[in-house]
């Protein structure tokens, strides 16, 4: 069998240009995706609890679009395209919301949601957009989890944010890191 049609020399030589690449670039690969969002104005002196929560849950939406529409995410969603980057295109990680208050002593807040991606999830994603490209069809994948986690994440985390309302934590400048980790299943 020539090296023209022997699938495993083929593949071999794949990972070892996409490992060349990576080395020339000089960054070690990057499993995850992340965004932050700073929220600079304080709310007015006589909001309600409620409109403080709102506040919080909004630069929550923030960081998520930010993180849903990062170039690290893309990243993430090509390593579905090569056999052999993610094993059977099976997929695990963890999506987590971090909220910091910056001006107040009390430490961070942070929800943590796992998830997994299976083939058949890549499969209907397939179905939907009528593209057979494993790159598009994972993005839309990590964009579903990314969104249902960072849902999930955030009611865990609901209750300490109430808690820091109460404590006044809110009333200064307020951080939101959102984090999609990717790794694959075996």
């Amino acid at each position: 069998m020539s090296f023209r049609t022997n699938p495993d020399k083929i593949l071999d030589n794949i990972d070892r240009a996409r490992s060349r690449e990576e080395e020339r670039a000089g960054a070690v690969y990057s499993r995850d995706a992340t965004a932050r969002e700073l929220e600079t104005e304080l709310p007015e002196a006589g909001s309600t609890p409620t409109e403080r929560g709102r506040r919080i849950f909004r630069i929550v939406e923030r960081a998520y679009v930010a993180a849903a529409g990062s170039a690290d995410l893309k990243r993430l969603a090509s390593r579905f395209q090569a056999i052999g980057d993610t094993y059977h295109h099976h997929a695990r990680g963890d999506v987590s919301v971090s909220v910091h208050y910056m001006d107040h002593e009390r430490h961070d807040d942070v929800g943590v949601t796992p998830f997994e991606i299976l083939p058949a999830h890549l499969e209907e994603a397939r179905l939907a957009t009528g593209t057979s490209r494993a790159d598009a069809n994972a993005l839309r994948v990590l964009r579903k989890e990314l969104r249902d986690g960072v849902m999930a994440a955030y009611k865990k985390l609901e209750p300490r944010v109430r808690d820091a309302i109460r404590e006044r934590a809110d009333l200064g400048h307020v951080s939101v890191q959102v984090t999609m980790d990717l790794r694959p299943g075996r």
